[in-house]
């Protein structure tokens, strides 16, 4: 049947004005492309920006990574000029290597909630002095303990109480290991660092000094010849092959080797960032799930101070490169995302990393025991020193020391004093 005209000029009129106001909003529609590596803790972030986006009618478009080249891969992006990436997934470890190709983030309002301590110039300032990242969150390397096998009043505060703890719940037959970490390159954090630094020792000499120019001044000075370094490997030789608390293979291990035999619950005590609090507390993935807690690292014979941790922040930049009115957008994002309570806490509860905005510590922590504890062992932990070194030739010094430690613990104890020489000698080098 033919319908009357003014129906059909009703219809037609009502079509145009569907497609016109559609055809609108899709125009109107802004877009922010995202570069990251999928992770929790970098999932958790973009599951707010994809909230905000909603909201403001912008559309997140996400671009994963594979750590592997990710590096490699942005900054490739970065020096060609290109405009592909609004959002980049940016640490402190090429805080430096990027400094000069990204946006100044000084005018970014939120970054007034940011903990200075993470937000360090040393890392993160461009040559005019100016800060280049927005934090998505704490990073912070914890000790983990299993709470079943170990009471609080029981946890080792030396590597001496360690060994004897590990022998004590190997013998009884509760694990096969006393402790296990990551000792291969990348991974270097959850063995030789935090038992360098718990006894005294850096790689690079003035102790604890990540000034540049200081370093500088002082010759790019290696520490792998002091007496505390020869400590260290000498611990770690002795815990591979002579106590026997950690697997024979370790010095091959990276994080995700040493994470899987702790999640096996075939290890009382690991280290491991605090993004993995959550996988190690997931009765999926973990036998240890519901029976983890996190406490203060035990200290060498040479320590001074008692439990010295790192706290870093992985973050968000923005390339330089991209048109100015994304950038405002980015940046308006960003901003917002620092007081996002909601998501903010969200990310606490997923992953166990602290939220960006430091006012929020507190509050989660009047209700939450293990915030309580991440306030306790780190967050308030005035001890503190940086993850790394901020210079271009860092990733070379950091390959030699690696190579260095790991000789040391593979070849026999009586060669350790030669193969740290010799490490020595090969960082100053990468350092200059």
């Amino acid at each position: 049947m033919t319908k009357p005209k003014h129906l059909v000029a009703a219809s037609i009129a009502g079509l145009a004005l569907l497609v016109g106001g559609t055809g609108s909003a899709i125009a109107q529609q802004k877009e922010l492309r995202i570069a990251y590596q999928p992770n929790p803790i970098q999932d958790t972030s973009i599951e707010m920006m994809e909230k905000w986006g909603a909201k403001n009618n912008v559309k997140i478009v996400k671009v994963p990574n594979s750590y592997g080249v990710y590096v490699e891969k942005m900054t490739a992006s970065l020096t060609s000029g290109s405009d592909q990436y609004d959002i980049i997934w940016h640490n402190d470890d090429w805080g430096q290597l990027w400094a000069h190709l990204v946006e100044p983030m000084d005018d970014v309002p939120g970054l007034k909630y940011a903990d200075p301590w993470s937000n360090d110039p040393v890392i993160f300032n461009n040559k005019d002095g100016k800060i280049t990242v927005v934090p998505m969150g704490q990073t912070i390397g914890a000790l983990f303990y299993r709470t079943d096998l170990i009471k609080p009043n029981e946890l080792p505060k030396t590597w001496a109480e360690l060994v004897a703890l590990s022998k004590k719940l190997q013998s009884a037959g509760k694990v096969k290991y006393g402790y296990v970490g990551g000792m291969a390159m990348n991974a270097t954090w959850f063995s030789w660092l935090w038992s360098m630094w718990n006894n005294n020792c850096d790689v690079l000499l003035p102790l604890f000094e990540r000034s540049n120019a200081v370093l500088a001044k002082n010759d790019w000075k290696p520490g792998l010849d002091q007496p505390c370094m020869r400590q260290v490997a000498e611990f770690w030789w002795d815990a591979v092959h002579k106590d026997k608390i950690v697997p024979p293979g370790m010095p091959t291990y990276g994080r995700n080797e040493a994470n899987a035999v702790f999640t096996a619950g075939d290890a009382a005590i690991t280290v491991a960032d605090t993004t993995y609090w959550g996988e190690f507390n997931n009765p999926a993935k973990s036998k240890a799930a519901g029976k983890v807690a996190i406490a203060g690292f035990p200290s060498g014979p040479m320590s001074k101070k008692p439990s010295i941790v790192w706290n870093e922040i992985w973050g968000w930049a923005i390339p330089k490169t991209i048109p100015a009115e994304r950038k405002v957008l980015a940046k308006k994002m960003l901003s917002d995302m620092m007081l996002d309570k909601e998501g903010q806490i969200a990310l606490w509860k997923k992953t166990g990393v602290p939220p960006p905005n430091k006012d929020l510590w507190a509050e989660i922590g009047k209700t939450d025991p293990n915030m309580q504890e991440m306030l306790k062992f780190y967050l308030n932990n005035p001890n503190k020193v940086h993850s790394a070194f901020y210079f271009e030739k860092w990733p070379a010094v950091h390959k030699a020391y690696s190579d260095a430690m790991v000789k040391s613990v593979t070849g026999k104890r009586e060669d350790i004093p030669k193969a740290l020489a010799e490490g020595a000698v090969n960082v100053h080098n990468a350092a200059k």
